[in-house]
């Protein structure tokens, strides 16, 4: 079949891309600027890359009309709070308004869960994406997730800095709220089986595992899997905006998707039970195996594609593609050698780096890191 793969240089989809050229499909990959697709990568002949940005309709006139179906893999939770329901409104009608136009069949649209009475905007949002991506010309298959874990991805990687970095949690209530996290694995699994499935067209799932967890109990099962001790205390006082900022210093979350993330955080995302599993033959995987499995790919230096290189606008300089390698500790490893003569003060003075003497540079964010 022939695939069109919007938002392809995303997440989901540079997991998803694999899977699709293996089992033999034709894949149409949509980027708003083709420099950052590497292409190169990709030995498959059955790939293709056109630019299309959806807030700009004109520019969606490069979509072939053969596809058969196609992935809505698009989402702007990293903008601006007061900008990105609007922007998100105006990419799902031009792609619907595009793909109305061609052969394909079906649409299929990962969402967020959304069954809590009261929603954020975020939530709210891709709600009513859903709606406008309704359609008489192609059958729409919606998959709602709410966490998704999985090496290199957004809520993984925060939930490993926070674990990795804090012993102690001074934490926002927040993270008393319940959800249902699933692994990456089982998410490309259920967008694979999906295609074509026409038992699924017009109808909207659910996606999660096994698992129900509030996020303070996913911090520690994370700390338990990690072998760490870690305490969490929670304080009522800690307001959205306050909670924004304890993810931004703390994680490498912009601030913008921070505050989208606790604003969604303080909505429970718990499933709707459904038959989806059953019916594509998925054996869903627990929460701790899931993070078992994103270590294994970080240990094999597997992890091609993360969420922070997405949000970052700029393109790498090809000399630190080189430099760049599976994270361990959470941090750009900076080594710089300089060959001195005498080894016994220079070993002195590194021991003395710290403590009274102090440290060559930001000294109060030293013993600021410290206390904490």
């Amino acid at each position: 079949m022939k695939i069109l793969l919007t938002g392809a240089t995303g997440y989901i989809a540079q997991r998803l891309l694999p899977i699709l050229l293996e089992n033999g499909h034709e894949v149409v990959c949509c980027v708003r600027n083709s420099s950052k697709f590497n292409i190169a990568k990709y030995t498959n002949s059955k790939i293709s890359v056109i630019e299309a940005d959806f807030l700009k309709k004109d520019s969606l006139q490069h979509i072939p009309n053969d596809i058969d179906i196609a992935f809505y893999l698009i989402h702007s939770m990293s903008t601006k709070e007061s900008d990105f329901s609007k922007l998100e409104e105006i990419s799902a009608t031009n792609f619907k308004n595009r793909i109305e136009q061609t052969n394909a069949k079906q649409v299929i649209f990962l969402s967020g869960i959304s069954n809590a009475d009261e929603l954020s905007k975020h939530l709210s949002s891709r709600k009513n994406v859903e709606t406008i991506l309704s359609s008489s010309k192609y059958a729409l298959t919606t998959l709602k997730a709410g966490i998704i874990i999985g090496s290199g991805g957004a809520s993984f990687e925060i939930i490993r800095d926070l674990v990795e970095k804090l012993p102690i949690m001074i934490a926002p209530r927040w993270l008393k709220t319940k959800c249902q996290p699933i692994a990456i694995r089982n998410v490309i699994q259920f967008l694979i089986g999906v295609m074509g499935k026409t038992e699924t067209y017009n109808n909207s799932y659910d996606i999660g595992g096994p698992d129900i967890l509030t996020y303070k109990e996913m911090l520690l099962s994370y700390a338990k899997v990690r072998g760490l001790k870690r305490k969490i205390l929670i304080v009522p006082v800690m307001t959205p905006k306050l909670s924004s900022y304890w993810l931004l210093f703390i994680t490498s979350t912009t601030y913008e998707l921070a505050k989208n993330l606790v604003d969604s955080m303080k909505v429970e995302v718990i499933c709707k039970p459904n038959n989806l599993a059953s019916l594509l033959n998925i054996p869903l995987i627990d929460y701790k195996t899931s993070i078992t499995l994103a270590f294994d790919k970080i240990e094999q230096n597997h992890v091609f594609y993360s969420w922070e290189e997405i949000q970052n606008n700029t393109t790498l300089i090809e000399k630190f593609s080189k430099l760049i390698e599976a994270p361990i500790y959470g941090c750009f490893k900076d080594i710089r050698k300089q060959k001195l003569n005498n080894s016994d003060i220079s070993l002195e003075r590194i021991w003395c780096i710290g403590g009274k003497t102090g440290w060559y540079y930001g000294n109060p964010l030293w013993k600021l890191r410290g206390l904490l």
